[in-house]
């Protein structure tokens, strides 16, 4: 028997670049809810940018932090959620996201990532000889986990506007069913 969950946040998940924070804050305003940015928080909590982790403790403890704070997000509601794009490999975070969140997968293909981050510095992960090359490599890794989303959305076609009522009416639509469903 399946148990229904309690719909009460919406995270966005997806390979950097593909615009969970600029689609989250957009979100947050349409749906009336609070925005919170995984990285943005880390950086807060820590005092240090996402880079500096990466060079001073390593990604694993990077990881181990996301961890930590997906741990304290089952206890919020109304809020969209941007996550860092290695999130949802880590073991359980998907799983406990989907607890108390609808989970929509931001997509895009390996080009149009690295057209939009070749020129950001901040971003550890791609600063080696082939950039491009590194986002093939870690987008086929991460796919299958990306896949296991509630909702997958490319979002090399279509304007922000239109990813964001796109989300925003399968949210309304899937937290209205769920709501229906528990009360049976």
């Amino acid at each position: 028997m399946m148990v229904a969950r309690e719909i009460r946040n919406l995270a966005l998940v997806g390979f950097m670049g593909v615009g969970k924070s600029t689609v989250g804050r957009l979100l947050a305003e349409e749906l009336g809810f609070a925005f919170i940015d995984t990285d943005e928080e880390i950086e807060r909590r820590t005092g240090s940018k996402i880079p500096e982790i990466f060079a001073s403790a390593g990604e694993a403890h990077f990881r181990s932090l996301e961890s930590q704070l997906i741990d304290e997000m089952k206890d919020w509601s109304n809020t969209v959620i941007a996550t860092g794009g290695g999130l949802v490999v880590q073991p359980g975070n998907l799983e406990r996201l989907k607890e108390h969140a609808l989970v929509a997968c931001l997509w895009a293909g390996a080009h149009t990532i690295h057209q939009r981050t070749c020129h950001q510095t901040h971003r550890p992960l791609l600063q080696t000889e082939d950039p491009e090359g590194r986002i093939r490599e870690m987008l086929a890794a991460r796919e299958p986990f990306y896949r296991r989303s509630d909702l997958l959305v490319g979002t090399e076609l279509r304007p922000v506007r239109e990813i964001v009522s796109l989300i925003a009416h399968q949210f309304r639509d899937t937290r209205r069913n769920a709501s229906a469903t528990n009360e049976k």
